[in-house]
């Protein structure tokens, strides 16, 4: 056994000696690299914003002990790329080692102002070469980026080094709360497709002012940032239909972060904000993706109109709720929600809500849920009391479900009204252990409640996961939509004709390829 041992602490001090070994014989670099990439592609990037960093490896297949002279970009000091190799940092870097049968990573990043590198011009192809020397030749890996301009918005950073802030009232203990954000300008309210806009912060919109933003923006929010309606404020985000896969009259809210590997991140970035008192909103052939919560509206503006309008809108990958609304006054049509942490939809503290052709949904896969697709409330429980409002909400020709058993649920206060009616739609309540038997409100042959519902039938989405959900014509929702509310939303969200044969949800079937 002692021996043992002592051959264990000999073979690692062997091991640990050579593992720390700076000083062995090498000889020059031949020429005969290879490398995991040939082209590096560092996706788009924002003008004078750096980019993530990239890898590749390189390879000395030798039996010998290998020196690089030099490993350099071919722009040099001027490239807008850096370098690092093997945990040297540089734009020119002398004498790299490889051990034989080793190999040595290169990590690269880039940051460009796109007026140093393209005139008149909102994107730009910036390239360039990291050259490895040898006796005898020159080997290349090319380095690929798209540089976009875009519009900046952020708050000032005054010179004792704080932040603009706005203040969102006060907290039950009477201090003033406030978040890093700025009112837009009036120049800043009209928002067009001309370049894309990179907020920082909270953007707020001014009380009695209406931020327009028009078909084709693109709207890309910080870490932690969002949009606000102040007080008496109105947000019009009014899309078109679309003929190409660029969406190009499409309005798109989601993250700074335009790398692929972020494009259904959720949680990239807060919300879109419609504070109690704001008004008249609308969205029209909008998306947002990858937020905390989509929209988050409170309150109504106390008219009889509706303070949110919603038509042929997606909100996809929230890392909390899709769309949260507390005493609310929403119209809805052709509204998709998927792929949310908590719930899809949640109506909470009353309101009035009426969606017709909605595909409300939750196929979230990143962790455990705890929430159905659709939670509808008229109370909000607080530490100290029990908040009631009354509550109408009703849904036709829509389409309720997800990847769990139950995927909608009602939490009815007696002390406020709770008058709910669904009507013509498909619903995922599989009560298996009938935990909700006893309950009238789930009783699904009271008319004054459920109308030609379709009880957990298959739905045919084509990927829920991937938030792709047209319908094929195995689903249960082909051709079982009420005829007079298909007649109030004659088309579906890719502008297809549903009147002759309507359909549940946002999207008329199609037959899918193989």
């Amino acid at each position: 056994m002692q021996d043992i041992f002592k051959f264990s602490l000999i073979l690692l001090f062997i091991i640990g000696a050579s593992s720390c070994r700076e000083d062995f014989s090498t000889s020059i670099n031949s020429g005969n690299l290879n490398f995991s990439k040939d082209t590096v592609y560092l996706d788009t990037v924002f003008t004078n914003i750096g980019s993530s960093s990239y890898q590749f490896k390189v390879y000395n297949n030798s039996e010998d002990d290998i020196s690089i002279p030099q490993v350099s970009l071919a722009k040099g000091e001027n490239s807008k790329f850096r370098l690092n190799v093997n945990g040297r940092s540089g734009k020119l870097i002398n004498n790299v080692e490889i051990l034989a049968k080793d190999s040595i990573f290169v990590f690269v990043e880039v940051t460009a102002d796109i007026t140093e590198v393209a005139q008149n011009s909102l994107e730009f192809l910036y390239t360039d070469q990291i050259n490895f020397t040898s006796t005898n030749q020159t080997q290349e890996v090319e380095l690929v980026s798209l540089i976009k301009d875009a519009h900046f918005l952020y708050p000032e950073r005054f010179s004792d080094g704080t932040t603009e802030t706005l203040s969102l009232g006060q907290n039950a203990n009477g201090d003033e709360v406030l978040i890093e954000g700025f009112f837009l300008s009036d120049e800043e309210l009209i928002m067009t497709n001309e370049k894309p806009y990179v907020i920082y912060g909270f953007a707020a919109v001014p009380s009695n002012k209406t931020l327009e933003i028009q078909p084709g923006a693109r709207l890309h929010f910080h870490d932690g940032s969002g949009l606000i309606a102040a007080n008496n404020a109105s947000v019009h985000a009014i899309g078109d239909y679309s003929s190409t896969e660029d969406l190009e009259n499409e309005i798109i809210f989601e993250s700074d972060r335009l790398e692929p590997g972020f494009s259904d991140v959720p949680g990239q970035w807060n919300s879109i904000w419609l504070t109690a008192g704001s008004t008249n909103h609308m969205f029209e052939h909008v998306t947002i993706k990858n937020a905390t919560v989509g929209i988050l509206m409170d309150s109504n503006d106390g008219t009889s109109n509706p303070t949110l309008q919603l038509k042929n809108t997606q909100i996809y990958n929230s890392s909390n709720v899709g769309m949260l609304a507390r005493t609310g006054h929403i119209t809805a049509e052709n509204l998709v929600i998927n792929n949310a942490g908590q719930a899809a939809l949640n109506l909470s503290l009353g309101g009035t809500y009426n969606f017709k052709h909605c595909t409300l949904v939750n196929y979230w896969q990143n962790s455990f849920r705890n929430f159905p697709a659709v939670l509808i409330e008229n109370e909000l429980e607080t530490q100290e009391q029990v908040f009631v409002a009354d509550l109408n909400a009703s849904f036709s020709n829509c389409i309720i479900y997800g990847n769990e058993n139950i995927e909608f649920q009602f939490n009815a206060n007696e002390n406020a009204a709770f008058n709910i009616n669904i009507d013509h739609s498909l619903l995922r309540f599989n009560d298996f252990n009938n935990s909700f038997a006893d309950e009238a409100l789930y009783d699904f042959n009271d008319t004054s409640i459920y109308t030609n519902v379709i009880l957990n039938e298959t739905p045919d989405f084509f990927s829920p996961q991937e938030n792709q959900l047209l319908i094929g014509q195995d689903s249960a929702a082909n051709i079982s939509g009420n005829q007079t509310t298909a007649n109030q939303v004659p088309l579906d969200i890719l502008g297809e004709d549903r009147t002759q044969m309507p359909n549940l949800g946002a999207y008329q079937s199609i037959i899918f390829e193989d």
